[in-house]
């Protein structure tokens, strides 16, 4: 066969024929998952805030009693005082003010529309691990160390739950992480299950931790 017999192959025409058919895009992160980023981030940088505005009333007063101190358990003070508050040298808040930033400009850019590539999302995921890696540290200090619980250092381990189960399910769902093709069909079904059950033994932790003080009828 002759070069001037080879078949031709013409580019895909578009609906009105005047000229080829543009590429569908690629599929981005769905809207919800921005919002929940959007959502958790604020949430969690609103609790590092106020955990940091009383902070710094501590530290002007020794004697300040923060306003979510309100009984032997559920005390923030306790919490503020604790070495455990300052693990690195500075106020743990301070590294949620800027995660947590992080972590909502990402949803916002989410539902701009971009799009990351593969290493942005698992440098997120690998941020975020450690994130929960380091809460549960503080769960257990605060449970079984300075045995007192904060109201908002609650609000932002439930936020960082909730943003790494959805990070690595997302993951996981577009083949960041590598998984079998049955896990990740299972992961997009039921994404909600991870962090129910995590946020779940958590709450059990805390109920058990002080049940005596719950039933006794004076926790409020």
């Amino acid at each position: 066969m002759s070069a001037t017999e080879l078949p031709l192959r013409l580019p895909a025409q578009s609906a009105g024929g005047r000229g080829p058919a543009p590429a569908p895009p690629a599929e981005g992160p769905g809207r919800w998952f921005g919002v929940l980023l959007v959502v958790t981030g604020a949430a969690g940088l609103l609790a590092a805030w106020a955990i940091t505005l009383d902070k710094f009333k501590l530290l002007e007063d020794p004697d300040f009693r923060p306003g979510c101190s309100l009984n032997p358990v559920v005390a923030c003070g306790s919490i503020m005082r604790s070495e455990q508050a300052a693990v690195f040298g500075f106020p743990n808040p301070l590294l949620g003010l800027v995660a947590y930033a992080v972590v909502a400009g990402v949803g916002a850019s989410v539902l701009a529309g971009a799009r990351f590539p593969r290493w942005y999302w698992l440098a997120l995921n690998a941020g975020m691990l450690f994130g929960v890696a380091f809460c549960t540290w503080l769960q257990f200090q605060s449970l079984y160390r300075v045995n007192a619980l904060c109201l908002w250092c609650c609000l932002a381990w439930a936020a960082t739950i909730l943003m790494f189960w959805s990070v690595t399910a997302h993951n996981v769902r577009r083949g960041f992480l590598p998984a079998p093709r049955g896990l990740r069909t299972v992961v997009a079904e039921c994404a909600w299950v991870p962090p129910a059950l995590h946020m779940s033994v958590i709450g059990m932790l805390v109920l058990t931790r002080w049940w005596d003080f719950w039933t006794s009828g004076t926790a409020g």
